[in-house]
């Protein structure tokens, strides 16, 4: 299957890339949950349904996701943030056919950012001269400033849960702080390393309980993968699942999570607050426009 391209366009076109862009945070209370996995997996899952794809390293501090991959990168967001280097130089391909925009590890300046740094950081992306369709921004654990700016400008906050009781009271204290204080109503929530098929659904339903006791906040089960020891071994050879163990039970779950956002609908306008991409939810009047080779 040919990959999907990203091809780079000037800024002063910017308004022809009309289409939206699905933009999904894959957030969690605490670390260790697999976040980082859920992250990559989709990306490719989505990359070989010829989907665009930009995977946004969100732990600006403590960056993995270059790793999971056994990629090199030259530059950071390091190098974006300091003014060395724009977001479209510091982009680079992954071989699964997405692309991803790298963070640094050990950069104790990034992890302590501000609220306005990370908005700066969100509106840059309005500048990436790049044709895409999906976003995926794999966040920090916890509820950093970084987490909860990340998480509010996303469309979709997807939720990663396993059964342990630190998950679950450390991802009910992300949406609780999400919904009370930065506006975010809706959830998907994801069950991770599930040992009995089924089990995420239940899972869901413990965590779905006390969620609806105490916050006004509506959840939806987005799935669940297995544990796998297929994910384990991808996760030591550095790369995704769906690359090296494609029949494998974790490959066809994340393959069916795919299919599944990639249904989940786009807003049809701005919500009110900073968001990716915003200028491209705004309706424009129509405008002719060369075509971009």
């Amino acid at each position: 299957m040919r990959r999907p391209e990203l091809s780079l366009i000037n800024n002063s076109n910017l308004e022809s890339l009309g289409q939206p862009v699905q933009v999904i945070a894959v957030t969690g209370g605490k670390g260790g949950v697999g976040k980082t996995s859920v992250s990559v997996n989709l990306a490719t899952a989505l990359a070989a349904a010829s989907r665009r794809v930009v995977l946004l390293d969100g732990d600006l501090g403590l960056a993995n996701a270059d790793v999971f991959l056994g990629l090199s990168p030259r530059y950071t967001l390091a190098h974006v943030i300091s003014g060395e280097r724009t977001l479209d130089e510091v982009i680079i391909e992954a071989p699964q056919g997405f692309h991803v925009v790298p963070a640094a590890s050990g950069a104790a300046d990034l992890a302590s950012m501000g609220a306005a740094e990370h908005l700066g950081l969100v509106r840059a992306f309005s500048e990436l001269a790049a044709r895409l369709d999906v976003l995926i921004v794999d966040t920090a654990a916890g509820i950093a400033p970084g987490v909860l700016q990340f998480s509010q400008a996303s469309q979709h906050v997807l939720v990663v849960i396993c059964d342990e009781p630190a998950s679950l009271t450390d991802a009910y204290a992300l949406v609780k702080v999400l919904s009370r204080n930065h506006g975010v109503s809706r959830f998907r929530v994801l069950a991770n390393r599930i040992r009995a098929p089924g089990g995420g659904a239940e899972l869901f339903r413990r965590f779905e309980r006390v969620t609806a006791r105490f916050l006004d906040v509506v959840l939806e089960f987005a799935g669940e993968i297995p544990e796998d020891e297929y994910l384990r071994r991808s996760v030591c050879e550095q790369r995704p699942v769906l690359q090296g163990y494609p029949a494998s039970p974790a490959a066809r779950a994340f393959k069916k999570l795919a299919a599944a956002a990639d249904t989940w609908p786009v807003p049809p306008g701005p919500r009110g607050n900073i968001e990716f991409f915003v200028e491209r939810l705004v309706k424009r009047n129509p405008v002719r426009l060369e075509v971009v080779p």
